[in-house]
């Protein structure tokens, strides 16, 4: 299918851009268009401007400031794949992203601006506490990924605001991603898909963050999870006693790929996994 008419711009700075959608109806912003185009051609999505930023200077570095790693608007996916500054936990999702042509191409604050309820990329950066770097027409703000996630496909960026970088606060701890994707294995977007950050303080688990994607509306917490581990020793046997109570507070839906019982096990199994391995490398 064709995409509805729609006029296009090449954005040469963030004012360029910022400007123009908040001159448009229904403006779009396109960094790898990964997501976009196919929803365009659909027309599932029909704005009526295309904002492009790829021109733009300044969104294509990982960068490390000292208390954290900003992850650039233009950064592909394969790029943080493979970065060394990055925890474990973004690296696999990263690397478990769509298909090989996807993880050249589209990027991670692209994937996270849109927001899917079953990308990988969301899960983690809630795990690890990321900061969402915006900016609009009233300036910069930071959005705490917690909140940023707001319901399917739909993040809190305003109409005319641009996701310029990501930030990972730096921290002691262990991360991991674990996922069962639609076509098996790490396959396709997540049927149900897990984020753990775990930090170990004198062999007790001290700090924890657990985020599920796939199995609901949205990326979300499992806070419930991460208050059982606190102050356990992290073994398998108080791993799978928090992780069975992912479904106390992630609300869980029923789709195509699996009735609610079964994103409720698959999640629990996933939490789980992915805990292990959080704990293992901390």
């Amino acid at each position: 299918m064709y995409p509805r008419p729609f006029e296009y711009l090449a954005a040469q700075s963030l004012d360029d851009a910022i400007r123009e959608l908040s001159n448009s109806d229904y403006g779009k912003v396109l960094s790898g268009g990964m997501s976009l185009i196919p929803m365009m051609k659909l027309r599932l999505l029909s704005p009526d401007l295309v904002v492009d930023i790829g021109r733009v200077e300044g969104l294509g570095g990982i960068n490390d400031t000292g208390t954290g790693v900003e992850v650039g608007a233009l950064v592909r996916h394969a790029e943080t794949a493979v970065s060394p500054m990055l925890p474990e936990a973004l690296r696999n999702a990263a690397a478990w992203t769509g298909d090989v042509q996807v993880r050249n191409r589209g990027t991670t604050c692209g994937a996270l601006a849109h927001a899917d309820m079953a990308a990988d990329q969301t899960a983690a950066v809630l795990a690890l506490g990321g900061v969402m770097l915006v900016r609009g027409q009233d300036g910069a703000r930071e959005i705490p990924a917690e909140e940023f996630f707001v319901d399917a496909l739909t993040s809190a960026l305003g109409p005319a605001e641009v996701l310029v970088a990501v930030r990972i606060p730096r921290t002691e701890g262990g991360s991991a991603y674990r996922k069962l994707g639609r076509r098996g294995g790490h396959a396709d977007f997540a049927v149900a898909g897990a984020a753990a950050w775990v930090e170990m303080t004198d062999g007790v688990v001290s700090d924890a963050r657990v985020a599920l994607t796939g199995v609901g509306l949205r990326a979300e917490l499992a806070r419930v999870t991460a208050d059982a581990l606190v102050g356990t020793d992290g073994s398998p046997v108080a791993v799978e006693n928090a992780a069975s109570l992912v479904d106390q507070d992630v609300p869980m839906i029923e789709d195509l790929f699996g009735s609610v019982e079964y994103k409720a096990h698959l999640g629990k199994v996933m939490a789980r996994r992915a805990i292990l391995a959080a704990v293992e490398a901390a």
